[in-house]
């Protein structure tokens, strides 16, 4: 697993004229596994160590997996590594609240009018097995990439769904290609068109899409650094065009290597062994924040250690 070091070594590049605010934003599907620790100790140490402020979201947009009572858990683990939030959570203590998705629809619905009325948008009735259909095996690695099936004539496209219909509302995506350079992985460049193509805002069902929210959330927050898995890496690309369409500051972007099992497969939720539960059972807090820093490469072993130690140690160059 590659170090996470120069999260902090090179924190800050191009942002020093605004308050540093980072940002923990879990899923409440689910017990947090030593993956989800890992990040939220990195976010933390981020925005910390540069003297910012840290904000706690629940991303519960899923409203069949996602549960009260487990972002009731996610708190607590948090608390228990003293994890404390300057903002946001279930009590919503902040000036940019709600910091619970399912509570945001009207700040979300806002921003897909925007986006209508700048004519970007369109209707689409289009089923995920239905796009597979489409795709040669080799075309992506698991990625869904829209072919503009339902791309209205207006914007170079054939089909036009029925207002009246149920379907998604799909964002219109040119073929371009976004560049950032990620903190921990260098300088990135990702062709809309050929990594994803126009992708979906809202749900057919109404549900909002993980793109559109993420971007007003952290926008309207005031977050100035996206600390996460690099699983996410590429959906950088996606947002940043998001945040030029809407007139947002882009934030900063670091995206961590994934924290795998004994087999070398990525951590979930399913993991058990690795669990918040069996984590609790088997470490005291300090123990666990060691076994995080020795992943992180900012201690060469596991040793337990506390939060001001690691905080000492993340201080930027």
């Amino acid at each position: 697993m590659r170090a996470a070091t120069a999260l902090f070594s090179n924190g800050g590049a191009g942002m020093s004229d605004r308050p540093v605010v980072g940002r923990f934003a879990p899923s409440p599907s689910g017990r947090m596994h030593l993956g989800n620790i890992y990040t939220a100790v990195m976010s933390w140490l981020s925005a910390k160590s540069r003297g910012g402020r840290w904000i706690l979201r629940v991303e519960d947009l899923d409203p069949q997996r996602s549960k009260p009572e487990h972002a009731r858990v996610i708190e607590d683990d948090l608390l228990w590594l003293g994890l404390e939030w300057d903002e946001g959570g279930l009590s919503g203590r902040g000036p940019a609240g709600p910091y619970v998705q399912s509570l945001r629809h009207e700040i979300y619905a806002g921003g897909l009018r925007r986006l209508e009325a700048a004519g970007l948008t369109y209707r689409c009735r289009c089923r995920r097995a239905d796009i597979l259909a489409t795709q040669a095996p080799h075309e992506s690695d698991g990625r869904v990439i829209y072919k503009g099936t339902c791309r209205p004539p207006r914007l170079g496209g054939t089909a036009e769904i029925p207002g009246d219909a149920p379907a998604a509302i799909r964002l219109f995506v040119p073929d371009k290609t976004m560049t950032f350079t990620d903190r921990l992985r260098g300088p990135q460049s990702v062709n809309l068109a050929a990594h994803c193509g126009d992708f979906i805002l809202r749900r057919a069902d109404g549900a909002w899409a993980y793109q559109l929210a993420v971007v007003m959330d952290d926008a309207l927050m005031g977050v100035t650094e996206v600390v996460r898995g690099e699983d996410l890496l590429l959906s950088a690309a996606q947002q940043i065009y998001l945040y030029e369409l809407l007139g947002y500051p882009v934030p900063e972007f670091a995206h961590l290597p994934l924290v795998c099992n004994d087999q070398g497969v990525r951590l979930s939720k399913r993991d058990s062994s690795l669990g918040m539960e069996a984590l609790r059972a088997t470490h005291t807090p300090a123990e666990l924040l060691g076994r995080v820093a020795a992943l992180a490469g900012l201690i060469p072993a596991p040793a337990p250690v506390t939060l001001r130690e690691l905080l000492a140690l993340a201080q930027p160059d």
